[in-house]
């Protein structure tokens, strides 16, 4: 298992960040690396959806975690030729109203359990590019709800 994650003060009310995390078709606007997401089907908890990455792969999604409006999570797993069904990512935005300073402290984690061995250590290689796109959807994710 590999973690990253990362934080960030948005100026924004809980609410207004959970308006724009909570929506499918809000990830490409906010979340690096992805081009294209859809609902597959349901809403809230078990939610499926579709997430294209910028690179042309295309995940199956399900929504793990759900708890409005302070936790979102979703289970990623590679469709296609040639997926490896034990490869997964999970992506969690955690969101916790800031008493003292107003706003919102937004918490991106990514979770991947990599396909084998040489997937494990070309992730750990990648760690720094991962957290850079954490921190590029933070500063996304802070001009979104600012402008609400």
């Amino acid at each position: 298992m590999i973690l990253v994650e990362r934080s960030a003060h948005v100026m924004a009310p809980v609410e207004a960040v959970w308006d724009v995390v909570q929506r499918a078709e809000q990830l490409p606007a906010w979340l690096a690396g992805v081009r294209a997401a859809e609902v597959l089907s349901g809403e809230g908890f078990g939610r499926r959806q579709l997430v294209q990455a910028g690179r042309g792969a295309a995940h199956e999604a399900e929504v793990i975690a759900y708890q409005e409006p302070t936790l979102i999570g979703w289970r990623e797993r590679a469709k296609g030729a040639g997926a490896r069904a034990e490869a997964r990512t999970e992506i969690y935005v955690q969101l916790t109203a800031d008493e003292e300073e107003g706003g919102t402290i937004v918490r991106l984690i990514v979770v991947r359990w990599p396909a084998g061995p040489v997937k494990a250590a070309l992730l750990r290689l990648g760690l720094r590019r991962v957290g850079a796109d954490l921190e590029e959807s933070l500063a996304r994710l802070t001009d979104l709800a600012a402008v609400g």
